[in-house]
């Protein structure tokens, strides 16, 4: 995973997008549907229809940056909003590009006792 650096927001765009667009046409998205600066060093995340695929656009301060990910089984958990951003942290962002739940994550064990 890489290390954004501080202060850098993770949003995630609701709704689905054609994975088909590149560099210049997120960027487009995130200036018209978004309303946001996609050469403001946040992190903008897309997702595709069948939901196994995502783009991730970052400024990196000297050039735009497109990354992207599709899973072998599974989706990406995503939120039903047809439209609009949420904002994720950077924990939340490493569970949903390993297919996690980042909504509802749950501890596999909790502790009962000191001894």
């Amino acid at each position: 995973m890489i290390g954004w650096p501080t202060g850098t927001r993770i949003w995630l765009a609701a709704g689905v997008t054609d994975m088909r667009k590149g560099f210049d046409g997120l960027a487009a998205l995130v200036q018209t549907q978004l309303a946001e600066d996609p050469f403001s060093g946040h992190v903008f995340v897309f997702r595709g229809r069948r939901g196994d695929r995502v783009k991730l656009l970052w400024w990196s301060g000297d050039g735009v940056c497109l990354f992207a990910k599709r899973l072998e089984r599974g989706r990406f958990v995503w939120p039903q909003a047809a439209g609009g951003t949420v904002l994720l942290s950077g924990a939340q962002l490493s569970m949903l590009l390993e297919g996690i739940d980042w909504r509802r994550p749950a501890r596999t064990w909790q502790p009962t006792m000191a001894a």
